[in-house]
């Protein structure tokens, strides 16, 4: 597996106790914000930051002020999230702090107050005033704080904020949370099909179900590299859309992915692993069709689930003619039963589903009406939303 972080002569020369020296006398600034604004930005950057970092460096955001401008940015090596927000800069600086110490400290701040930055050129520390407040933080050098060096971003396109969205949440549910499957850890973004076919597909299965979603292939992304998004990022970017009538302008490599959103630019090392051939666990051929109401279908389930073990949360489809009963047995605890109207025509049929992976399923069907695609009770089963195209889910059945 190839690490996602930096090498470890890098590693080594940051945490490092001699590297870390005081600032430079120049570096006195002072900024005057607005507080809102400041939480705003500190809100978008500081989640990037680990809670327990070996390396000091990698705990502090850099605050850079220049221009009548403050830009905020953090990292932890695999991830890089840039804030800029206008301010009254006199002088300009740079230095960095503790990311969640900051945060915490602006969060509890008085709401409408303007907050006055400063930083000192003689001794290594930065001071933050509202109001009546007055706070005192140790800094580290913004020399010493790492770069992500992005390099030859070779494809670049943009998408309306809510199909980027519409992406992330209807694969994310799937990611695989294995580390040792690491290829899996992260939605395969990628250009398929051709001509008036041509989309942008974003793919992502643990094993147990698959989540495969697409659009039009926007101009652009013709010919780009199939990639896999980490999971942290994907995660980043869904936080960062907050306004689904904008546009995301995404620029790509073969390692690195870059999301420009407003003000804000993230960008992120991708996972070095080849996705597998999804194609072959999607079932073309299965012919059994069970059409049943989605809302009556995902309480039907919940309810029925609550007796289940936490172990194992199989519940039992009996499918005959125009009636769907779903159970489930826990010999710990008793039994649930509830019968549902459905349509189905095939031969009757029993089949077991995790509870929870076909609630995350039925959780992303727009429409009113689900559509199970049945084969036999070992085969995967093919889920989609009869009103909305684009989206399909495979789901892996249990022994019940």
């Amino acid at each position: 597996m190839g690490s996602l972080w930096e090498s470890p002569h890098t590693l080594a020369k940051l945490a490092s106790p001699g590297h870390f020296r005081l600032p430079e006398a120049d570096n006195r600034m002072k900024v005057t914000v607005e507080r809102a604004e400041l939480l705003k930005s500190l809100g978008h950057v500081h989640r990037v930051v680990e809670r327990r970092n070996t390396i000091p460096i990698l705990a502090n955001v850099l605050i850079k002020a220049e221009r009548a401008k403050l830009s905020l940015k953090a990292t932890d090596l695999d991830l890089e999230v840039i804030d800029s927000i206008a301010a009254d800069v006199q002088p300009a600086g740079a230095t960095t702090v503790p990311a969640h110490m900051l945060y915490d400290i602006v969060r509890k701040l008085p709401e409408g107050t303007q907050v006055v930055i400063e930083g000192s050129g003689d001794r290594a520390v930065l001071s933050i005033r509202a109001g009546r407040s007055r706070f005192t933080l140790q800094t580290l050098p913004e020399s010493d704080f790492p770069d992500i060096a992005a390099g030859d971003l070779a494809h670049s396109f943009k998408l309306a904020a809510s199909d980027l969205k519409r992406l992330i949440d209807k694969t994310q549910f799937a990611i695989s949370t294995e580390e040792t499957r690491y290829y899996l850890n992260g939605i395969y973004l990628h250009a398929a099909g051709s001509g008036k076919n041509a989309a942008l597909r974003a793919v992502a299965t643990d094993g147990h179900r698959l989540a495969q979603v697409e659009l039009p292939l926007p101009q652009g992304a013709s010919g780009m590299s199939g990639v896999i998004v980490p999971r942290k990022t994907v995660g980043e970017v869904q936080r960062l859309i907050e306004n689904p009538e904008g546009e995301v302008s995404i620029e790509l490599s073969q390692n690195k992915i870059r999301f420009t959103i407003g003000d804000v630019t993230l960008t992120s090392k991708l996972i070095d692993g080849t996705f597998p051939d999804y194609g072959r666990v999607i079932p073309a051929n299965n012919e059994k069709t069970l059409q049943v109401d989605k809302k009556d279908f995902e309480a039907a389930v919940d309810r029925v689930s609550t007796v289940s073990s936490e172990r194992g949360r199989a519940v039992k489809l009996s499918i005959a003619g125009g009636r769907l009963v779903l159970s489930v047995t826990n010999p710990d605890s008793g039994s649930a039963t509830e019968e549902l109207e459905a349509e189905y025509s095939a031969e009757p049929l029993d089949i077991g589903f995790n509870a929870r992976y076909l609630l995350d399923i039925a959780a992303q069907i727009e429409g009113e009406t689900a559509i199970l695609k049945l084969a036999d009770p070992g085969s995967p089963t093919l889920i989609q939303d009869k009103d909305a195209k684009g989206a399909l889910y495979v789901l892996m059945p249990m022994r019940v």
